[in-house]
């Protein structure tokens, strides 16, 4: 057995993990970078994965780091089986068509507006390649053992941090390896804790905030300040929210404020069909999160759903004061782009940081304090407030991962350390070695290892 690494090595995003298990090839994730332009690029080289040769991709969850190359993949000749949990694979037919619909969309308004270098702009894959990648996925059940083939068996987990995360146990060729995938929280306030890893020769875990502890944060407290604010100003609360996790945690906050009267019944919208299609799979998926029924319907009634583009522009007639939710969560494409251009340069709004922003990313850039920002081709230059809520993150921080490890029963494993900025990557991995005793290693891009 042997392991390279593609993607998800010193950043957060790409996650492409390839085993060699006696001469056959298998991938664990499959995701698009994001964030930084020659991070970007790397969607478009084709030398690092021979599709062809791969006999099955394994996923941890939806979000599109992980998952979004499927398509692509399959168009270089991927023909196996891509197996994830249930609840996975029902994002997956949210957040995968969606993914080609704006990168047709990015390629048709760059060529309308004559930005791109290329002539013509081109997707990476069309919405049509992504839902026929569809028929190739094969959803599975938590901690039912699954044999590929006779010589690979693989069993997933519950990671908790959004619906259908897994950490998946790889065994074969005597070698028992383990992928965290993105590990949620022990208190999520929607999210049930993730599951103790099993014992495991080798351990592959994610970093992102291998680096810090999450800030101990009164979110309703926080909100309701930061919205009512607003109100006071008759500005627009902007949040760029991940469709799956990040915008529910919102509304969720949203609606226990408006229930409590600790802020005005404002306009709220969830402008975003990849969020609102997210949104109503909670509804389906009860064991999988702490939301009750009632929960789950308030989710809907704290916000005007807007799905059509007719009806996102409308949120533009709409006066102030007004919340809009909407997708992409780092600020990477997606709707939110425009409603950043509309609001940004107003002093009177205020844009609500919620989760991890990668290096290379507006909202990295806006949590840095810059100026101006770079969006559908113009400058704008930045007025409104920035305000950051981190705290709301899905991924458990560097206390918590080290809880989750010590009451799980993996003792004795040998740690690739990934899905982290180097810096947060290195320093996890010194925790890891000063709390537990284990040898870990931080690989590089490209790095391979035998097992």
């Amino acid at each position: 057995m042997r392991i390279k690494f593609l993607g998800a090595a010193g950043t957060v995003t790409g996650s492409k993990y390839l085993l060699t298990i006696n001469k056959k090839e298998y991938l664990v994730d499959c995701g698009l970078f994001q964030g930084l332009k020659n991070l970007r690029l790397r969607n478009w080289q084709e030398d690092a994965l021979s599709a062809p040769e791969i006999k099955a991709v394994f996923l941890t969850h939806a979000h599109i780091d992980h998952s979004g190359y499927i398509p692509r993949l399959i168009k270089n000749g991927f023909s196996g089986e891509v197996y994830c949990s249930k609840p996975t694979f029902e994002l997956l037919k949210i957040l995968l068509p969606d993914s080609g619909h704006l990168q047709e969309e990015e390629a048709n308004y760059a060529n309308k507006k004559g930005y791109s270098k290329h002539k013509p702009a081109l997707p990476l894959y069309t919405r049509k390649d992504a839902e026929d990648a569809l028929s190739f996925v094969k959803p599975v059940e938590f901690h039912e053992p699954i044999k590929i083939n006779p010589d690979v068996q693989v069993t997933f987990s519950r990671a908790g941090h959004i619906l259908g995360a897994s950490c998946i146990l790889v065994e074969a060729a005597n070698r028992r390896i383990v992928f965290s995938g993105d590990v949620g929280r022990p208190h999520d306030i929607i999210m049930r804790p993730p599951e103790p890893l099993p014992d495991a020769d080798y351990l592959v875990i994610e970093s992102t905030y291998g680096d810090r502890s999450h800030e101990e944060e009164d979110f309703l407290a926080r909100m309701a300040e930061i919205i009512n604010a607003a109100v006071k100003n008759k500005g627009a609360v902007v949040v760029p929210a991940f469709a799956v996790g990040r915008a529910q945690h919102v509304l969720h906050l949203l609606a226990e404020l408006k229930a409590k009267k600790q802020i005005p019944d404002v306009k709220t919208f969830l402008d975003s069909p990849m969020a609102i299609n997210a949104t109503d799979l909670y509804r389906s998926y009860r064991q999988e999160h702490r939301l009750s029924d009632k929960d789950c319907e308030a989710l809907f009634g704290t916000a005007i759903i807007t799905r059509t583009p007719e009806e996102s522009r409308a949120i533009n007639d709409v006066p102030g004061p007004k919340i809009i939710i909407s997708a992409s969560g780092m600020a990477s494409g997606g709707r939110i782009l425009h409603h950043l251009a509309q609001y940004i340069s107003d002093p009177r709004n205020v844009i609500v940081v919620v989760g991890f922003q990668a290096e290379g990313t507006r909202g990295r850039a806006l949590l840095e304090g810059a100026s101006q920002i770079k969006m559908l081709g113009t400058y704008y230059p930045v007025e409104a407030k920035i305000e950051n809520l981190l705290g709301l993150s899905a991924h458990a921080d560097r206390e918590e991962l080290v809880n989750w490890l010590r009451n799980s029963p993996i003792k004795h494993p040998k740690v690739f350390v990934t899905h982290g900025e180097q810096s947060s990557a290195e320093a996890f991995a010194e925790t890891l070695r000063e709390t537990f005793h284990w040898q870990v290693t931080v690989p590089k891009d490209g790095d391979e290892y035998d097992l």
